[in-house]
């Protein structure tokens, strides 16, 4: 009891400010890293209170920067927190953290894209699948320029439940531009509704938040940005291997604002594109003439569980990739242009 207390009621001793921390340190945000920081304390408790009760949890902070949302992390009450920052400037600033908060901090000076999170947490912690979520958390103001790449690739550890997703079904709450955490939350039938809805809501609850104005942020981005929580579904709504759903659901959307059937044409070879389209669709009920925004999850399902049957007929459709076709197209129509050396075209 006594130390359950103790993890309640911890609070950071008086540091200095987030922005007496960047001026200390010389920092300035990186356009080119899309970095943008975040000073006022009240915001980036409203973040961390987004996260759920973090009272004697473990947390992967994902890009603190100069601390601000570490500081709300750590008045929350944590077991322990994982600091995982690309940029060596801000260690510094980090480390005071750390001592302020002894035996609390982890701080690894690393890329988040190729950081080993199956590793970073004790194994007690870990949780069958159909349990109550692990009291593990990733929270991060991630930069613009990895959100997307970073939560698609979180999206495929939680399909082979590994990563940070082998202890159970770990939550996030994520920044994200405010137009991709429209996407990420989208449902049928709205203009934002993207692959992005897809991958995400066949995977987890996904819950937007609340928005945050860009001019909280120093130096002002160009967009509002958005607080987005998951928690990765016990049963995930489309049943088949994540690679496959992606290429249903990226394909598609190739043509977003044209009939479904455009985009599920293009998952097969010309010869035989328009006879495997209408029979997919056929077979999975799914009228061609739908826009891509329409299509609910049990259409996607469907479309794969019927494109998932045709691969096993032909082990060699899966490999089929449209973009390579084209490209081999246009360079055998630059090559009928080639000239000899007696200048005659071949």
């Amino acid at each position: 009891m006594a130390i359950s207390r103790q993890v309640a009621t911890f609070r950071l001793p008086p540091l200095p400010t987030i922005g007496e921390i960047i001026k200390l340190f010389k920092l300035r945000a990186e356009k080119q890293l899309s970095q943008n920081f975040l000073l006022d304390l009240r915001l980036t408790d409203k973040i961390v209170r987004s996260a759920g009760n973090l009272k004697g949890a473990y947390v992967c902070e994902v890009g603190p920067g100069p601390g601000g949302i570490t500081r709300s992390i750590l008045n929350a009450g944590v077991a322990e927190l994982l600091l995982v920052e690309k940029d060596p400037r801000f260690i510094p600033g980090l480390q005071m953290l750390s001592d302020a908060a002894p035996g609390k901090v982890r701080i690894v000076h690393g890329d988040i894209l190729t950081y080993k999170l199956g590793q970073a947490f004790p194994d007690h912690l870990m949780k069958n699948w159909e349990d109550d979520p692990p009291d593990i958390h990733i929270i991060g103001n991630l930069p613009f320029s990895v959100s997307t790449p970073l939560i698609i690739k979180w999206l495929e550890k939680i399909s082979n439940r590994d990563g940070p997703f082998r202890y159970g079904r770990t939550q996030m709450s994520l920044t994200f531009q405010k137009e991709v955490g429209e996407r990420l939350t989208a449902s049928t039938g709205t203009r934002q509704r993207s692959r992005l809805s897809i991958m995400s809501q066949y995977l987890c609850t996904v819950n937007k938040c609340f928005t945050i104005p860009g001019r909280a942020f120093v130096p002002k981005p160009e967009v509002d940005v958005t607080v987005v929580h998951f928690t990765p579904l016990v049963q995930p709504k489309i049943e088949q291997p994540f690679k496959l759903v992606e290429k249903v659901v990226r394909s598609v959307f190739q043509f977003r604002r044209k009939y479904c059937h455009q985009g599920v044409r293009i998952l097969f070879p010309e010869a035989e594109r328009l006879e495997k389209a209408e029979k997919m669709l056929m077979l999975a009920d799914v009228d061609p003439t739908l826009r891509p925004t329409h299509l609910n999850m049990f259409h996607f399902k469907s479309l794969c569980d019927v494109y998932r049957k045709m691969c096993d007929e032909d082990p060699h459709l899966f490999l089929y990739n449209y973009r390579d076709e084209l490209r081999e197209k246009r360079n055998k129509k630059k090559g009928n242009f080639k000239r000899t050396k007696d200048d005659t075209l071949i």
